[in-house]
C-alpha cells in the first residue's frame, strides 16, 4: 500500500514536495494543509499548479485533517525557525504521526536549539514516533556529504565545504532571502533582525564536528552583501549598486585554527554554479559538483526520499547522522 502523506505548507517548496509526492506511486498525499486564506479550500492542483486533476482540498486544519484521514506521516514545509514551527510539530506528535521536516534550525538543533530538541524528542519518544529535519541545505550538501567522505580518509586535518549558487535559477522568496534587491543599509538592518541570511551553518558546523569527535572552540557565522555592477534583469530585478546576493561563512574553530569552513555564496548572475568538498588529510580529497545541486529541486527530492527512512527509525528526534543512508524512493 502506499504511504499516506499529510503535507503543512504550500508555499515553492511545499507545492515541489506535493508534486514529486503525486508522481511517485509509492506515496498517496492525503491531505495539504495551509494558513493562507487565498489557497484554504481550493483545489490542490490549482494551488500548486498540477496538470493531473487533484480533487484534494487545502484546508487549514491539521487536526481535523490527521482525524479524517489518518496519514503514516506529516511533512512540514512551514519555517526556518524551530521556535516558530514547533506548534506544529506538537500538534502532529500528539497524533502519533511520524514527522519529515525543511525547518532549517531542526536538521541539527543541538548547538543553539538544545532545550526544544530535548522537548521535541520526548514528546517523538512518548509518541513512539520518529522526526527528522532536512533539506539540500542544511541536510546534504553542507554537512551529511562531507561527512560521509570522510568516511575514505585515515586522517582528517580540516574540511572546507562551498555552495556558490547563482540565484536567478532559484525561487522568488530565497532571492528575497539574501537580500536581492536591497541598499546596503537595508541589507545591514536585514542581517540585524535576522530576515537577511542563511539559516543553518552554524547548524551543519557542529553535525560535522560531533560526527568526527572534535570539541570546537567556537563557531561564527558572517555574513557580507554582494553588490551588483550592472543590471540584473529577472523575476526581481536589480540595479547596479544595489545588493543581489550574499557571501556566508561559517566556521568551526577547533585548537585556535579554522577546521571547519563552510563558505556559500548566493547571488544573481554569479558565473559559475557548483558544490564542493575539500577535506585536507589522508588522502587528502576534492570532490567537486559541475552545476551543483539545484537548490529547490534538492530539497524537495531529499525530503520526499526521507520518508520512508523516518518511517523506518526508532522513537525520538533523528538528524541525517542518525538515520539510514537515504536514497531515490521510487517504488517498484
Amino acid at each position: 500500500m502506499p504511504t499516506r502523506v499529510l503535507l503543512m505548507g504550500l508555499g515553492p517548496i511545499g507545492a515541489g514536495v506535493a508534486r514529486q509526492i503525486i508522481a511517485r506511486r509509492n506515496f498517496k498525499l492525503v491531505a495539504a494543509v495551509d494558513v493562507d486564506p487565498a489557497k484554504v479550500g481550493k483545489r490542490l492542483g490549482d494551488v500548486v499548479d498540477l496538470e493531473k486533476n487533484v480533487r484534494l482540498k487545502v484546508t487549514d486544519d491539521p487536526v481535523a485533517a490527521i482525524r479524517l484521514t489518518k496519514p503514516d506521516v506529516a511533512v512540514l514545509c512551514t519555517g526556518s525557525s524551530l521556535r516558530k514551527v514547533r506548534p506544529q510539530i506538537e500538534t502532529v506528535l500528539k497524533h502519533k504521526v511520524p514527522i519529515v521536516s525543511t525547518t532549517e534550525e531542526l536538521a541539527y538543533p543541538h548547538l543553539s536549539n538544545r532545550a526544544l530538541a530535548r522537548k521535541i524528542d520526548a514528546a517523538a519518544r512518548k509518541a513512539k514516533v520518529a522526526v527528522v529535519g532536512t533539506g539540500v541545505n542544511p541536510g546534504f550538501a553542507m554537512d551529511a556529504l562531507p561527512i560521509t567522505l570522510t568516511a575514505v580518509c585515515e586522517r582528517v586535518d580540516a574540511i572546507r565545504v562551498e555552495r556558490v549558487q547563482d540565484a536567478r535559477i532559484r525561487r522568488l522568496p530565497f532571492q528575497q532571502k539574501i537580500g536581492s534587491g536591497l541598499s546596503l543599509e537595508e541589507f545591514g538592518e536585514g542581517v540585524r533582525d535576522g530576515t537577511v541570511r542563511h539559516v543553518g551553518l552554524a547548524e551543519s558546523v557542529a553535525m560535522i564536528a560531533d560526527a568526527l569527535g572534535w570539541k570546537l572552540d567556537r563557531v561564527t557565522d558572517e555574513i557580507q552583501p554582494m553588490i551588483a555592477k550592472a543590471p540584473i534583469e529577472g523575476p526581481l530585478r536589480v540595479e547596479a549598486g544595489q545588493v543581489c546576493g550574499i557571501t556566508q561563512d561559517g566556521v568551526g574553530y577547533r585548537d585556535g585554527r579554522a577546521a571547519i569552513v563552510l563558505h556559500m555564496e548566493a547571488y544573481l548572475g554569479a558565473p559559475e554554479t557548483y558544490d564542493s568538498v575539500q577535506i585536507a588529510g589522508s588522502p587528502p580529497l576534492h570532490v567537486k559538483a559541475i552545476g551543483g545541486f539545484h537548490g529547490d529541486v534538492a530539497t524537495t527530492s531529499i525530503t520526499v526520499n526521507m520518508i520512508p527512512k523516518v518511517l523506518q527509525a526508532a522513537p525520538g528526534l533523528h538528524t541525517m547522522r542518525s538515520l539510514a543512508l537515504p536514497s531515490f524512493a521510487g517504488g517498484r
